[in-house]
């Protein structure tokens, strides 16, 4: 058991460093990018706002399961349990829309002059903007109402409705009301998940094409821009289709866990890893797929 338990330390543990270090790095990156006059994708915006929301994923969950993990249990009162799973509720949701966005927009960047979204391919940069400044607003929003339900395990020992979630306990009022207020703020995460399902077997189909399109050209004659959207795209596909494994995932313990009267320690051990899964890999993923990321740090380490 000792061991179990130490090996579930050290998956926290190094999950969060991976984490954090990834996220911040890339983010920093495109920072340094922006501030030196370097010219941008549409798509680097989007990027962005997903690297800081899944920071504050890591922030706000990975690091004090982390802790509670070494033993530094119920350090939360009932404002820190609030102000965390809100943050955490508003960053997953802007994590969420964010890839969403990102599918989306590189759908419309790739389709054909005569498509159905080719018109919208001028408009579109104009957007990101509002529309990731729509997608704060609207989690910052909704997800005031989880702050009602969110309380900390040590105190209040005399509610009998509070599931213990083991960092945080969660109050229910009335069991009818909160499966609706959870389905009907599930619904812009639903509703995000078959947009980047929809959206990814449509850049799927147009690489496709393009594939049997340049297979009788020498390889010479493609020309670096298409190669260039080509693994923007591979990139972004890969990253939604990491989203949606892990989500659906994630989905269905919590769905588990939410139906459960009295969850037991070894779900919510599975449940936490999973949590943050995303957040760890994603930024990984996009490094992989992007050149000038690598060229950007080979060139820091020699000036260093």
């Amino acid at each position: 058991m000792a061991t179990i338990d130490f090996t579930v330390r050290m998956i926290f543990l190094s999950e969060n460093i991976v984490g954090i270090l990834g996220n911040v790095s890339l983010l920093y990156h495109y920072l340094f990018l922006c501030f030196t006059g370097c010219r941008l994708r549409s798509t680097d915006l989007i990027v962005e706002h997903l690297l800081v929301a899944n920071t504050l994923v890591m922030l706000s969950i990975g690091i004090p399961i982390t802790m509670a993990a070494f033993g530094w249990e119920h350090f939360l009162n009932d404002i820190g349990c609030k102000l965390l799973y809100y943050i955490h509720r508003v960053a997953r949701g802007v994590s969420i829309g964010t890839t969403c966005l990102l599918s989306v927009f590189q759908a419309i960047i790739i389709s054909p002059r005569n498509a159905r979204w080719a018109q919208f391919k001028v408009k579109a940069p104009k957007y990101i903007g509002l529309s990731i400044f729509l997608c704060w607003i609207l989690q910052l929003l909704i997800n005031i109402i989880f702050t009602l339900y969110a309380t900390d395990s040590w105190s209040n020992t005399n509610i009998t409705n509070k599931k213990d979630f083991g960092l945080c306990s969660v109050v229910i009022h009335d069991r009818i009301i909160v499966l609706l207020n959870v389905g009907f703020l599930s619904f812009p995460d639903i509703s995000c998940l078959g947009l980047m399902i929809w959206t990814s077997g449509f850049m799927l189909l147009l690489l496709y094409r393009h594939k049997q399109q340049v297979q009788h050209i020498h390889r010479t004659n493609i020309s670096p821009r298409s190669s260039a959207e080509s693994r923007a795209t591979q990139s972004i596909l890969v990253l939604v289709s990491t989203f949606v494994s892990l989500y659906t995932l994630s989905s269905i313990f919590q769905i588990y866990l939410a139906l459960s009267s009295n969850p037991s320690q070894l779900l919510l051990i599975f449940i936490a890893p999973t949590t943050v899964c995303f957040p760890t890999v994603s930024p990984y993923i996009l490094m992989r797929h992007d050149h000038r990321i690598s060229t950007f740090f080979l060139s820091w380490i020699r000036i260093r």
